[in-house]
């Protein structure tokens, strides 16, 4: 029997004796940290600029798929940062008639429910035009199907940010909290459960990918990023009186920590987290979507800015300056998978330029540079 863990408690004690890899988050730590405030509303232009390279170079844009759903999600994101719109999110919505995904063999596969996010986005803007009825539909047979003793739907962490933000926005506008005790159920399988003792490993604070790698010291970054967007998206809606709220805040509070020590010198966390011999390399989507947990942890006054807002300023000026391309391409993205890989500097997706403008996002309401 393997003790969980040990490759990474290795490197991870190595690195804080060592300082081989942690970057201490102080305002002295790195340089770009330093000058990042002084162009404070460049954040703004940086959104513009990757949103408008992907709307007019990306690929497949049409599909309401996971992809294309986080990148509506960003720049949505941009516009309530900027105030402006390239007017692509509403027709994209239009043209998919608000439906989800479906798969008759995985009807409540929680990739095939990241487009009702983009969605509930437009609801706020544009209600009552934009149609539920899809989400609506897909999480009550899901709420039954649980109540039926079904409870491994999310079995893999990406599914805590493709399912949960939908779940806990419904609950809100429904008033029904059955959703939540659902989503409740089904968040307490991934963290406690799966896999055999749950994919959360509370001596790191990190989660692992799928069952696959219980038991190892792999941790993913872009893995770990969706679950920290999954806390942060879910923390802004449920109540604060909420009794499942105190969970979900420790995780994100100890994921935050963690996070904090692994950060790699350049402003990247590596592909994977706690070995940098493993695709060492920067790597974006996993960062970015780190930077916008972590700097909105900062802006709601959960995390500590003295500590956290030099990870954020060291994260932002790695994807903005070395990320992100004169041409507006966000490189360095790792494709599609399930576990640490390589990222090349041309490689760029739609979640890897949704989750920038995400992280933008937080940035700018950081820096005092958002219209929202």
């Amino acid at each position: 029997m393997r003790f969980p863990g040990v490759r990474g408690f290795v490197l991870l004690t190595a690195a804080v004796l060592t300082g081989g890899l942690v970057s201490v988050p102080t305002a002295a730590a790195d340089p770009a940290a330093q000058t990042a405030g002084t162009a404070a509303c460049a954040v703004a232009d940086h959104m513009v600029s990757a949103a408008n390279y992907w709307v007019t170079n990306g690929t497949n844009l049409a599909a309401a798929d996971w992809q294309n759903a986080t990148f509506h999600v960003g720049n949505l994101a941009l516009v309530r940062t900027t105030g402006q719109s390239n007017h692509k999110t509403f027709p994209w919505a239009q043209d998919n008639n608000y439906l989800l995904p479906t798969d008759p063999k995985r009807p409540f596969f929680p990739d095939d429910q990241a487009a009702g996010e983009a969605y509930l986005d437009l609801y706020t803007y544009y209600h009552p035009e934009i149609s539920l009825d899809s989400i609506r539909t897909r999480i009550a047979d899901e709420t039954a199907s649980v109540k039926a003793g079904h409870k491994d739907y999310w079995n893999y962490v990406d599914a805590l940010n493709m399912a949960m933000p939908s779940f806990a926005r419904m609950s809100q506008i429904d008033n029904d909290p059955a959703i939540l005790d659902t989503m409740q159920q089904l968040f307490h399988h991934t963290e406690k459960e799966a896999g055999g003792h749950g994919l959360f490993n509370e001596s790191f604070g990190l989660w692992y990918r799928d069952a696959r790698f219980v038991g190892t010291g792999v941790f993913w970054s872009r893995g770990n990023g969706w679950a920290l967007a999954a806390m942060t998206k879910v923390l802004q809606v449920l109540p604060s009186d909420d009794p499942r709220r105190p969970e979900y805040l420790r995780v994100f509070k100890k994921m935050a920590f963690t996070l904090s020590l692994v950060q790699r010198r350049d402003g990247f966390w590596n592909s994977d987290l706690l070995n940098p011999y493993n695709f060492g390399g920067p790597e974006s989507s996993g960062t970015s979507l780190f930077t916008y947990g972590i700097g909105w942890g900062i802006n709601a006054g959960i995390l500590d800015a003295h500590w956290y807002q030099p990870v954020v300023d060291k994260a932002w000026a790695a994807l903005s300056t070395k990320a992100l391309q004169p041409s507006g391409l966000v490189g360095y993205v790792q494709p599609v998978g399930t576990q640490p890989g390589p990222a090349k500097v041309t490689d760029t997706t739609a979640y890897g330029v949704g989750a920038f403008l995400l992280a933008g996002q937080q940035v700018a309401k950081l820096q005092g540079c958002s219209a929202s």
